[in-house]
């Protein structure tokens, strides 16, 4: 059974726009005739034709002033219709976004093939709009990058643009503004998701130790790469890497190739690479103290993180998010924002991003839980008897959460060296993770 789509026609001529709409009908198409262009502008609003046919030369809102108003990114496709058309005004109409152009009188059967088509690619469009928010929220990247700013919006779609490809990103932005969450997003999102996500923070490799560390060793210790082999493995800070560590990545991200220490033969590794830096490499490049090789193998692609000061109204709707987890973790109501405590989280600078954001936000919790604060309390760190437990009961929870949390970061996510190190079984740590409300992705942060 074909599809049934539906469209708007208009048409300030009545015989015409009953003629163009009755072709349709007779395709199996839903029609809705509209004698002026504003009218139709007006049901776009609550309405969602799968293509707009109208008439070029109208009173009122023409059809080009029509298309100058239909920008946004979902808007259904415009097909112009005009005795009066020519090429100039086709040539213009399309390079403006029309998806086509047809001057009356038209062949029937061309009329019906362009509109059906266009029909199927916006379809098809808002289909892989709806699939790509939900890879979005699946990954992760919500947490990190929630708001409905146009710079936040495309910064999700680039990412899960990214996470299809195989080659090196590279992450840059301030501390706290969430590079490896996004890395972790990336890698869930992406084909190599069923395999391991290992993270080796640049800054502590120990050159003298590092083909132990990083390529493992003959007698079987198994290092990031090999550990990391079907999967990806994310270089933390790895503006930091010294030289000496900086020429030995560099052949093994060249050729996937590792030599264990001890080992005669290479092994062979298939390796994903995102690495993150919170420094400019070009500048560190430009110094001496970065490889021009080393950074064009690892930004083939490359996101740039802005500062949680340059999202705008997301950083309060992010407030919000957090104020609201955080509130359930505790088990009370989450505190109301007022006009004042929007005024502050605007008014402050944010050096910490989106990590201090998220303490901010705790601390608003906790004073909220004996009855009073603020934001502005909360950005002065004022109350800090608001970070005694009131009970026992939560005493005995936040313990719990310091203690998981700091093994979950110690053993990188890995959940079964994390349940051995806290010497219980997997299932319990799951549970114990569920009821206190915790997120591995961002204790790992």
């Amino acid at each position: 059974m074909s599809e049934t789509y539906a469209a708007f026609v208009i048409d300030d001529d009545k015989e015409m726009r009953n003629s163009l709409a009755a072709l349709l009908e007779r395709s199996g198409w839903q029609v809705t005739r509209f004698s002026a262009a504003q009218a139709a502008l007006d049901r776009l609003e609550i309405e969602k034709p799968d293509v707009v046919l109208s008439d070029v030369r109208m009173p009122g809102m023409s059809g080009l002033d029509l298309l100058d108003r239909l920008q946004n990114v979902d808007a259904p496709p415009l097909v112009l219709v005009s005795a009066h058309g020519d090429i100039p005004m086709a040539v213009d109409a399309i390079q403006k976004g029309a998806y086509s152009f047809l001057e009356k009188p038209f062949e029937p059967r061309r009329l019906l093939t362009i509109i059906r088509h266009a029909a199927e690619k916006h379809r098809l469009f808002i289909s892989a709009q709806r699939m790509r928010a939900q890879l979005v929220a699946l990954s992760g990247l919500d947490r990190v990058l929630i708001g409905g700013s146009p710079r936040v919006a495309q910064l999700k779609s680039d990412a899960v643009d990214l996470a299809m490809t195989n080659g090196p990103v590279l992450i840059t932005g301030e501390t706290g503004t969430g590079k490896e969450l996004v890395a972790r997003a990336l890698h869930r999102l992406g084909p190599r998701s069923d395999n391991a996500f290992v993270a080796i923070n640049c800054a502590t490799l120990d050159p003298d130790r590092l083909e132990a560390q990083v390529f493992g060793t003959a007698d079987g210790q198994l290092g990031a790469f090999r550990r990391a082999d079907g999967g990806t493995l994310f270089l933390d800070e790895v503006g930091t890497a010294p030289l000496p560590v900086q020429v030995k990545l560099l052949r093994a991200l060249e050729t996937g190739d590792i030599l264990p220490v001890g080992a005669d033969d290479d092994i062979k590794t298939d390796v994903r690479i995102v690495a993150a830096s919170n420094e400019d490499l070009d500048a560190k490049v430009a110094d001496g103290s970065f490889r021009a090789d080393f950074l064009f193998r690892l930004n083939a692609f490359q996101l740039h993180l802005p500062r949680l000061v340059e999202r705008g109204d997301d950083i309060v709707m992010l407030f919000a998010h957090f104020v609201d987890l955080l509130a359930e973790t505790y088990e009370i109501s989450p505190p109301k924002l007022t006009a004042d405590d929007a005024a502050a989280l605007l008014a402050h600078d944010w050096p910490g991003n989106v990590r201090e954001l998220r303490h901010v936000a705790e601390r608003r919790v906790l004073a909220a839980r004996r009855g009073d604060g603020s934001v502005a309390a909360a950005l002065r760190n004022e109350n800090p008897a608001d970070d005694v437990p009131a009970t026992l009961r939560e005493a005995v929870a936040r313990f719990e959460r310091t203690l998981i949390g700091q093994a979950v970061r110690s053993h990188n996510g890995r959940m079964d060296a994390v349940a051995e190190a806290l010497g219980i079984g997997r299932r319990t740590l799951n549970e114990k993770i569920v009821k206190l409300g915790l997120d591995k992705s961002e204790l790992i942060q």
